[in-house]
Formats: C-alpha cells, structure tokens, sequence
C-alpha cells in the first residue's frame, strides 16, 4: 500500500491542508516500489496526459493521492506488462468511464522468472543537481549553504541519491519554524554516530568470505537501521512530552 504524506517545500497552507504533494514528496512515496523513478519520469508522464497535476499560483505542481496511485498505476503497467503509454492511456480512461476492461497484452508479460532474487542489487535512484532543487523545490542558494553544514552531500560522481529530497524538503520545512541549518548540525552528528553504531555491528558481516553472509549484512543494516530511528523518535518524543500520530 502506497502512503500518501502530505505537504512538502513550498506546498503554502492550503496546500498542506488539502493533502497535496511536492514532486519530490512523490517521488519518495514511489522510489519504494520503483527504485528507477525520477522527477524527469514524473514530468514526462505529466507531458503525455498521464496526470494532471494541479499546479500553484507561482507554478509549483501538487499532487492529490489519486494522482499517485495513478502514476503507480502507470509505472506497474509499464514495468510488468510492457504496455506503450497510449495504450495505457486509453486503459486508464476506460477504467475512469467506468467500463469493465481486461488489460490488454501487448508483448510479453512479465513472469515469476523475470523478478530478481531478493538478495540482486537494487539500483538507487539518483539525481543530479538541478533535479534535486526542482524534487525539493528550493533554490541553488538554499543547497550550497545546507552542503557547507554538511546537512547534504553529493556522490562521489556529483548526483544525489533519492533520499537527499526528503532531507531538503525536511530542512527547509524546519526553516519556516526558524531552525536554521546551523541548528541542525546536532542532529547530523546524533545520526552520524547512530549510523556509525551500525556499522559497528555489520562490520563483520560485510568481510565475512561467505557471499551470503555479506548479502545479509544489508538486511541486518536495514533492520538496525530501522530500530534506531522508532528508538530516536521514542525519545523525543518522550523529552517533549507528546505523542505524534
């Protein structure tokens, strides 16, 4: 099930209200399934009639829930079904008139054999820079100082990877409030040193000879991962004295 977050950079509040998305809130809420998607990708469908997002006074797109499960939609039919964007669209507008329609084949349908063992790497979505101000809706100005506090940082050939959206969109929320990217620093050092944690205990997984204990490492990383950021938010929580839905 696709979750559908609200808000994001320079959504205003109505926006925020309404349950309106940022392309780059999107693209996040979509990289789980389609680790491929790019904003590109969004606005190339958008282009070809795919979805109609609705579209700010100052020209910022916002997408709805539908729009994402639509977008979902198209991505699934493409990736499985090998389907041409005219013939989805014409799938899509059927289902829209409420006819009862089969999905067409057009080609060969993905089968049981073409998905990857779970232990295949996965390609990270990546981004180069002028797609990350666009995803996060911020301005060049906006992420050289973020990058000076180390808040966001580029691979190592220059793009960034999906998750540099979610910390600039993140940021630049927290500066409505007046938290400035040199208040955040201790937060980039409290997750530097939880990330570090990890590492500790993975460590000797990765060097391991065995392949598949490497692959584990991974999934123990995630796992980790995952326990350390429900432990940090618990604790916060549990300092301000309030329960977050």
């Amino acid at each position: 099930m696709l979750q559908t977050p609200s808000g994001g950079a320079g959504s205003g509040t109505a926006a925020r209200d309404s349950g309106l998305m940022s392309i780059g809130t999107v693209l996040n809420v979509l990289r789980e399934e389609f680790p491929e998607v790019t904003v590109s990708k969004i606005r190339f469908l958008e282009s070809e009639g795919l979805i109609e997002p609705q579209r700010t006074p100052s020209g910022y797109r916002k997408f709805s829930a539908g729009d994402v499960e639509r977008l979902a939609h198209v991505l699934r039919m493409q990736r499985d079904h090998y389907l041409p964007l005219k013939v989805i669209r014409e799938h899509l507008d059927a289902m829209e008139r409420g006819e009862a329609v089969q999905l067409p084949v057009v080609g060969r349908q993905r089968t049981a054999e073409d998905v990857p063992e779970p232990s295949a790497a996965r390609t990270v979505a990546r981004l180069g820079r002028a797609e990350l101000l666009a995803a996060a809706e911020i301005d060049e100005g906006d992420l050289e100082e973020w990058e000076s506090y180390g808040l966001i940082a580029p691979l190592e050939d220059g793009a960034y990877d999906a998750e540099a959206v979610t910390v600039a969109s993140l940021v630049a929320e927290l500066g409505r409030f007046g938290i400035g990217p040199r208040h955040l620093r201790v937060m980039k050092a409290a997750a530097d040193r939880e990330a570090g944690l990890v590492d500790q205990v993975v460590a000797p997984l990765r060097r391991h000879r065995n392949p598949q204990t490497r692959a584990h490492a991974e999934a123990r990383a995630k796992e980790l991962a995952a326990l350390t950021v429900k432990l940090h938010t618990a604790l916060v929580q549990t300092a301000l004295g309030v329960r977050l839905p």
